[in-house]
């Protein structure tokens, strides 16, 4: 992907330091990491809708094991640097892989993300100016100790912004109590990457969803669940209340950028918002939220979905992403070239074609003007 004139930045990468996989493997109930006797590697399980097949595979050695494996891809810097290599990606911004530390007891949490953040930041300075990182917040700690670990990100050179799940302190991001800690990430200059793990509930799914493996809750769930996230905040006046909050908006913002109208419309015709005077001329739109406060990473997979995201944000408001390790080629060599990156690399060919100025923007000179990696 990467050329003389061209530089690829990825924003959108995971990775599961060792201490976070040493936690998982020590845990009983979701997430967790488990290791199969019929399996060559350990598998990490997520997802409840995962927690069946866990128990049978436990049981019996002929079943299937639940969950992903976890390959080197989600732990090894040399592999992380390999795959960057491989797809000719000049940076990468790491960050921790859902669901974080949405679920680690309070007592534990501060020093939990301390030592991820710490961690990220040495594998970045092990390959100064390639490695950028998102920190990990301990959103289950007191209030202090949250402070703490944002003003912490702040002097570790290079973090460039945090990773956050839409449950925030347990009660979405609407929830009041969240505010200082908007105003103290806004106040570092550090970026959110707002990024799903809970989808949504399994009964949505119909009584036939486990036929159709985790197509639905990985490609309507994850999706929709930003979306809800975003409005919730939009309504509740979040935006408004923290103008200097910017946030990256994960797999294109979800359905935001097609619903937004639908949103709008259901604003200023809903009776209640009018009566209690919400609706006002002044009022912000979705649209003008979109354009001055949110960015959309372009891990859409078709053109048709990053024009969505363009036409709603803007071009210089979409950054380049992998979601490595997440959803590798099933049929071929995992050291070779990934599908999913190939799919979203020609989706910003097939939109502003190849070459152009917008092209380079999406693929690069955005995320380095607006994470600004050339510090």
């Amino acid at each position: 992907m990467a050329s003389a004139n061209l530089t690829v930045v990825d924003i959108h990468t995971h990775m599961y330091p060792p201490q976070y996989i040493k936690m998982l493997e020590s845990r009983s109930a979701i997430p967790l990491v488990r290791k199969f006797p019929q399996a060559p590697e350990p598998r990490l399980i997520l997802l409840e809708s995962e927690l069946a097949d866990l128990d049978k595979a436990m049981n019996d050695s002929s079943a299937k094991p639940p969950g992903r494996p976890l390959t080197s891809h989600f732990a090894s810097l040399d592999q992380k640097i390999r795959f960057m290599d491989t797809h000719r990606i000049n940076i990468s911004v790491i960050s921790l892989a859902n669901p974080w530390l949405d679920f680690v007891d309070s007592s534990q949490a501060g020093n939990l993300a301390e030592t991820v953040n710490n961690e990220f930041s040495a594998m970045c300075g092990k390959h100064h100016g390639r490695l950028f990182f998102f920190g990990t917040l301990p959103l289950t700690a007191p209030l202090e100790v949250l402070q703490a670990s944002i003003s912490h990100l702040k002097d570790l050179e290079y973090c460039r912004g945090v990773i956050l799940g839409t449950s925030g302190l347990g009660r979405g991001l609407d929830d009041p109590d969240l505010l200082p800690i908007f105003e103290a990430i806004a106040a570092a200059n550090l970026t959110i990457f707002l990024h799903p793990h809970y989808g949504l509930p399994n009964n949505v799914w119909g009584p036939r969803a486990s036929e159709y493996g985790h197509v639905l809750p990985l490609a309507l769930g994850f999706p929709m669940e930003t979306t809800i996230a975003v409005a919730r905040m939009y309504l509740a006046g979040v935006f408004d209340q923290v103008r200097r909050l910017r946030m990256l908006l994960a797999h294109s913002g979800g359905t935001l950028p097609f619903l937004a109208g639908r949103i709008e419309s259901c604003i200023f015709h809903d009776g209640q918002l009018v009566r209690e005077g919400k609706v006002g001329k002044d009022r912000r739109t979705v649209w003008d939220v979109l354009k001055q406060q949110i960015y959309l990473d372009a891990v859409i997979y078709s053109e048709v979905g990053l024009k969505a995201a363009m036409d709603a944000g803007g071009s210089d408001r979409l950054m380049f992403g992998t979601d490595h390790p997440f959803f590798p080629p099933i049929a071929s060599d995992e050291q070779g070239q990934w599908g999913s990156v190939s799919l979203n690399a020609e989706a910003v060919v097939k939109a502003v074609g190849q070459g152009s100025s917008e092209a380079n923007a999406i693929m690069g000179s955005n995320a380095i003007r607006i994470l600004r990696l050339e510090e």
